[in-house]
């Protein structure tokens, strides 16, 4: 999940980590998918940029749900410190590595309100699925209201024809997060090639260690209503 890491009440339809919607937000994408998909069939896991805001909303609920919280942070000069909710977290000096690894290792992809950044993930993983670079999976944009223009802009390059029609069905604009969810299951579970396997052994040679979660799933605290 990638969204600005100053998301805040000011942004319409999206609060900080610790209100209902960020909380809710971080819950679906942290847990709801994992607790409905076959334990035999996936590990999922919440992969966000590791920042604040909603990315720690969606850290902080996956570990409050029983999954692990994985954090691909950016070194900068400013505003992007790694969330306290990360089981595990990697530090990046390139966003093109940092994006390809987001990409590489995701189910599907949840985009925020953000800035210049966000845009630039959100578009480069539509080039590369229209493209048939990246396998399909699910992109979905919450914040109908903030990327109204963006809809907009979108609709008139199909218009304009330098989009084909079935490109727009690549992607989901929404503000029903149980829409978000179905969504994204509806990829996960009838979609074979995408489905994730049992997770391979570390080789402890190489350096590799397996990720254990930091906290025990809580009960009905954790409930979407």
């Amino acid at each position: 999940m990638q969204g600005h890491p100053t998301t805040h009440e000011g942004l319409p339809g999206i609060r900080t980590a610790t209100g209902s919607l960020g909380k809710r937000l971080g819950m679906v994408v942290g847990f709801a998918v994992a607790r409905k998909i076959d334990n035999d069939q996936a590990n999922v896991f919440a992969m966000t940029g590791g920042g604040p805001g909603t990315m720690e909303a969606a850290n902080r609920w996956a570990q409050e749900g029983g999954g692990l919280s994985i954090g691909c942070n950016i070194v900068l000069d400013h505003e992007q410190e790694p969330n306290p909710y990360l089981d595990k977290y990697v530090l990046f000096d390139h966003f093109f590595v940092r994006k390809h690894i987001l990409r590489k290792y995701s189910l599907a992809i949840v985009i925020v309100p953000g800035g210049f950044g966000t845009l630039d993930e959100f578009f480069e993983s539509v080039t590369l699925i229209q493209t048939h670079k990246l396998t399909k999976f699910p992109v979905v944009v919450i914040g109908t209201h903030y990327y109204r223009f963006v809809i907009d802009h979108i609709a008139v390059m199909a218009e304009e024809k330098t989009i084909s029609p079935e490109d727009l069905e690549l992607i989901l604009f929404t503000d029903d997060l149980k829409e978000a969810e179905n969504h994204i299951l509806k990829y996960t579970k009838t979609r074979k090639d995408i489905m994730l396997k049992k997770p391979v052994m570390p080789i402890k040679i190489l350096g590799e260690q397996k990720i254990k979660r930091k906290r025990k799933k809580t009960t009905e605290d954790l409930k979407v209503s």
